[in-house]
């Protein structure tokens, strides 16, 4: 995760926040794109600016759901839910940033949208930039006094097509970002993402691993929309727990708040160390688990499977490893992971799942000497011979384990297109049954080797 300050743009649909963004990260990185609305997802990349680096976050509008008449009357009664959802998405990107750059249009003036969320941030105590874009002319850039009635002191006329006035909006946004260490104590606690789908139990989890109500648990799904990070120490060890919100599939996927904690979710699979992955009991594991699942194993994250409300389920001598098949069914692509049965309620089993997360981090960090490595690759290879093509057969020359965390195993080869998928999942196999870095994914590579 980016220590780096946050810097959000915010502002109502089709001002261009999105060309701006482009211009201060210097690519086509946003959609851009006349229709209101085009950025449906945020956006965020790093920027520099003097020797200074930021984060820009490019935040999506919002379409209200009627226009304001001519003359700046009031939104219409039903037009409510829009000014709440402006309200949400600011007050998200509030509390990501460090300074918010609020973007409003010198082509269309001042509006109550740019009202209500100007309001919104004026509460917040956070540095306010206001950047009046589509100033490509002077006879626009001539109506930024206007924008003054927004009760911020730094305006500027900038265009994020042509590049205008973005040097000294630069300026003030930088001299507007708090004064970090350049040198940050690195965080060594092991993380922990509890992820899963809406209703699971991830805060039940948490809070009984706890010993405390720490978060607020509700059956309501989607209760928890911000990742919250719990700092324990567990045997001498620092923790740090991250319960996230509910993932629910993309076409059920809300707009406006909802999305920004789904991202936010992603997030925090991407800077944890180990995913649990709460499967709920009483349904079974899904195919939205299983869409779970390829989120944490596109980030090489090490995998726990939690079947947690095992406290409501009818049980007999064969209730667990009909779970477990099911589960090993439904996840075919984490035969690795292990799969631990809890209830978050009664707290069976929950005792096991802070020791179970610590001994797969150990194993995501475990390193085999090259010897063994090879010594393993001999083994197989005479078990099973490579494949070959055309007469030619794959020959594995020298093999050795060049990273960890996740493990990353590098063979030299005679020749790469010889390598078929099915015999490198024979060798991840072979190489995990004497080391099965327990719930981590590894990497193989191939690379041709120089002939003697």
């Amino acid at each position: 995760m980016s220590s780096y300050p946050l810097v959000a743009l915010v502002g109502r649909p089709n001002v261009g926040k999105s060309t701006l963004f482009n211009r201060i990260v210097g690519g086509r990185r946003a959609v851009v794109h006349d229709s209101p609305g085009t950025t449906r997802d945020r956006q965020q990349a790093e920027a520099e600016w003097n020797g200074a680096i930021f984060t820009l976050v490019d935040t999506g509008g919002i379409e209200p759901l009627h226009v304001l008449s001519g003359g700046g009357e009031p939104l219409a009664q039903d037009s409510a839910q829009f000014l709440r959802e402006i309200r949400e998405q600011a007050e998200i990107a509030i509390a990501e940033s460090d300074a918010v750059v609020l973007v409003v249009d010198l082509e269309s003036g001042l509006t109550a949208a740019d009202e209500e969320i100007a309001e919104v941030l004026r509460r917040a105590g956070k540095p306010v930039i206001v950047a009046a874009s589509k100033g490509e002319n002077a006879s626009r850039r001539e109506a930024l006094a206007e924008f003054y009635r927004l009760g911020f002191e730094e305006l500027y006329a900038v265009s994020g097509l042509h590049g205008t006035g973005v040097g000294d909006l630069l300026d003030a946004v930088v001299s507007a970002l708090p004064r970090r260490p350049q040198e940050e104590i690195p965080d060594t606690s092991l993380k922990i993402a509890i992820v899963g789908r809406p209703n699971v139990g991830k805060s039940s989890l948490l809070n009984r691993i706890l010993g405390e109500e720490r978060v607020i648990v509700s059956p309501v799904p989607g209760t928890t929309r911000d990742a919250i990070d719990t700092r324990i120490v567990w045997q001498g060890q620092p923790i740090t727990l991250i319960d996230t919100a509910g993932i629910r599939r993309r076409g059920r996927i809300d707009p406006g708040v909802e999305r920004y904690s789904v991202l936010r979710a992603l997030k925090a699979i991407k800077r944890a160390d180990v995913a649990l992955l709460l499967v709920d009991a009483t349904e079974g594991a899904t195919a939205q688990d299983a869409h779970i699942a390829g989120f944490i194993l596109e980030e090489m994250k090490s995998v726990i499977v939690l079947v947690n409300k095992w406290d409501a389920v009818e049980k007999d001598t064969h209730t667990i490893e009909a779970y477990t098949s099911q589960v090993r069914d439904t996840l075919k692509f984490l035969s690795y992971v292990p799969v631990l049965f809890v209830s978050a309620k009664t707290g069976q089993r929950v005792h096991r799942v802070i020791p179970l997360a610590v001994q797969v981090r150990e194993e995501r960090l475990a390193r085999i000497p090259t010897a063994e490595v090879n010594r393993l690759v001999r083994d197989a290879v005479a078990r099973q011979s490579p494949p070959s093509k055309g007469g030619k057969r794959l020959k594995i020359r020298y093999a050795s384990q060049v990273a960890t965390d996740p493990p990353k195993f590098l063979f030299h080869v005679n020749d790469v297109s010889l390598v078929h998928f099915s015999y490198e999942r024979y060798l991840e196999n072979q190489i995990r049954a004497v080391y099965p870095f327990t719930g981590t994914p590894i990497q193989l590579e191939f690379r041709a080797a120089r002939e003697d």
